[in-house]
């Protein structure tokens, strides 16, 4: 990664996401001047995080994409999400008694990092009670993932998994489903071997209960699967 000048276009981002989106003006103008930060170019396959690494800053992702990983207790690597910008991230991480980063993040593509220091965004939400409040929201939809992962988690059986992540993930009255992983990562993601998760989806669209196409799935009956 290499450092860059903060720009207006930079500015505009910043300002889209939802940290910061709906600050009164006279906080929107004294904000940069209250955070110590840093603008970063990385590049493609950058590992711009790894696991286990002290958590100092406020990362946002102005421009790009990066995969986030795990290394699970057995060593393996695990597919967790795609981070698209503009988007802050790991913002859970930076406060708690841990912290350290629960993840490696890497470059998918070319983009755009923004860090602010740790002290220096405390200072700021300790006296903007509207910033304090979108932290603790982003904070709670972060918790939320986390939870609807572990929900999936929870059954035992191959079917009923990738059923809780399909009901978790549905993005419309349509029922269809983009899935940002792969088979392979899909299935390290639900903890299933790879033959077993394809044989069940095979079962299912046999059934009538889905169609897939690529990395989409319609669901044709939301009441058979619940």
């Amino acid at each position: 990664m290499n450092k860059t000048e903060f720009t207006q276009e930079h500015e505009q981002l910043l300002f889209g996401i939802p940290l910061f989106r709906d600050l009164p003006e006279n906080v929107r103008t004294s904000l940069l001047d209250r955070l110590d930060f840093t603008v970063y170019d990385y590049y493609k396959k950058d590992i711009l995080i790894k696991q286990n690494t002290p958590c100092k800053y406020l990362y946002v992702l102005l421009k790009g994409k990066l995969k986030v990983d795990i290394i699970d207790g057995n060593g393996s690597e695990v597919m967790i999400e795609h981070i698209v910008a503009p988007r802050a991230f790991a913002t859970p991480h930076l406060f708690n008694t841990d912290n350290t980063m629960p993840a490696t993040f890497t470059a998918i593509e070319d983009g755009l990092l923004f860090t602010a220091t740790k002290e220096s965004l405390f200072k700021l939400i300790s006296e903007e009670p509207d910033i304090l409040l979108s932290f603790l929201k982003i904070t709670g939809n972060c918790n939320r993932c986390t939870v609807r992962r572990l929900r999936s988690l929870s059954y035992k059986n191959v079917r009923a998994r990738f059923i809780a992540y399909l009901l978790e993930h549905k993005q419309n009255d349509k029922g269809e489903i983009h899935i940002e992983h792969n088979q392979a990562q899909l299935a390290e993601y639900l903890c299933l071997t790879r033959p077993a998760l394809s044989k069940e989806i095979n079962k299912m669209i046999k059934e009538g209960l889905i169609d897939m196409e690529g990395k989409t799935v319609t669901i044709s009956d939301s009441n058979k699967l619940k």
